[in-house]
């Protein structure tokens, strides 16, 4: 059954093709489904079906038995990249993101110490504690640097929440993958990148714990276990949320 819906700006509007991919179902199944009520749809003048943001939400809340989301700063930051590789993976990874109430909250003290002490037992002039949203990492704290924000195409946190432990890169000029990046040939010119991913109750990695420096260099084994630890308490503190 397809219903019209008025215009809602804060409300993403979705493609059949968008709906399966965060669904992990077939184009033909996604149609079936809204052709039979259980995603709210409507056509558009020219006879395409459109689904509302909310609507796939609150379907993939029922199939995977997330909590009710918290309210978002921009739905744009959990709505996954269409060419992405495993969308209900990374849907259910931004809904639990999104459910936290962290992603732009102000600055907490708990936070801020840990990055703070990310920087004195590595000697690494920055330390960040970020959280990755679909098109963009937000630093909930930071420490030598003033930025924000960054693009996620731009992250090295979005490289370190796709596998299973921390992600080391001792040049990031010898990197295929970081190279290029603007932030390595630009400011804040990273060189260096050590990464531990942030996982909640879950098992959903929302951001890291790292450092980075502006040379080459590597890690000894007592620094990292210290950043590993430091890790496992933010992780802690976000579980307790």
């Amino acid at each position: 059954m397809l219903l019209s819906r008025p215009d809602d700006g804060d409300d993403p509007v979705l493609t059949t093709r968008q709906v399966a991919r965060m669904l992990g179902i077939a184009v033909s199944t996604a149609q079936q489904w809204i052709e039979n009520g259980a995603i709210p749809a409507w056509k558009t003048p020219g006879g395409h079906r459109r689904v509302r943001l909310s609507d796939v939400s609150a379907l993939l809340r029922e199939r995977t038995g997330l909590e009710p989301l918290a309210g978002s700063p921009d739905p744009r930051d959990f709505l996954p990249d269409a060419d992405n590789a495993q969308p209900q993976q990374e849907y259910a990874r931004l809904n639990a993101l999104r459910a936290s109430g962290l992603l732009d909250s102000e600055a907490e003290a708990v936070f801020d110490r840990l990055t703070w002490l990310a920087t004195q037992v590595t000697g690494c002039p920055i330390a960040l504690l970020s959280l990755v949203t679909a098109r963009r990492q937000w630093f909930k704290s930071r420490a030598g640097t003033q930025l924000a924000q960054t693009p996620r195409e731009d992250a090295f946190c979005s490289h370190t929440i796709a596998g299973s432990g921390p992600l080391v890169v001792p040049d990031a000029l010898q990197d295929a993958r970081f190279r290029d990046n603007p932030m390595v040939l630009g400011a804040p010119q990273i060189r260096f990148y050590a990464g531990f991913p942030l996982v909640d109750g879950k098992g959903f990695r929302l951001g890291t714990l790292c450092v980075m420096d502006h040379e080459p260099r590597r890690l000894r084994a007592r620094e990292m276990r210290a950043l590993e630890e430091l890790s496992a308490i933010a992780a802690e503190e976000i579980r307790r949320r």
